[in-house]
This record gives structure tokens, sequence and C-alpha cells, in this order.
């Protein structure tokens, strides 16, 4: 089962270093395969060099796609991870 689910990225620093790492650390958990698209680039969100290689700063859209079987978890817990855990990195 495919899911899918458009994103913005608002934290300052974007999807660079520590965020990334942690987004790929989430991404690991699950079997599903896990994808970010980005400017009709698509990379293995399992990857830490080809999550850091879209260069994904404050404002763009991203879309997060996982195909399998824990796909919709997987989906529901990137897209939150995106949109509140990054987003508190900035209150730090």
């Amino acid at each position: 089962m495919v899911e899918e689910k458009k994103v913005v990225i608002t934290n300052k620093t974007g999807l660079h270093a520590r965020p990334a790492a942690q987004f790929v650390q989430k991404a690991g958990k699950f079997d599903s395969k896990i994808e970010i698209i980005f400017e009709e680039k698509e990379v293995n969100a399992k990857s830490i060099m080809g999550v850091m290689s879209l260069g994904v700063g404050k404002g763009n859209e991203i879309t997060v796609r996982a195909d399998g079987e824990d796909a919709q978890e997987a989906i529901k817990e990137l897209v939150e991870f995106i949109e509140v855990e990054m987003a508190k990195e900035d209150e730090e």
C-alpha cells in the first residue's frame, strides 16, 4: 500500500545535519520503502546522504512517500516529526 503526504519544512535549518539524521533514524524503524520527493528528485529517506543531497530548506515543500505494510504509520510519524519535533528545535 502506498501512502504519501506533502509537508512544508518550517524550522530554520531545514532538513540538514541533526534534523536529517533524526529523520533518517525514524524512517529506518519502518519496514516500508520510504522516499522523500523534492523538486522532481526522489531519494531513499533511510539514506542520510540522500536526504542531505536534496538541500531542503525552510519554506520548501517535500512529499514523503511510503510503500509497504506499515506505510500509513510511517507517514503519520514522519510528518509529525517534521511539523512538531523539527519546529521545536527553533525554540531552543
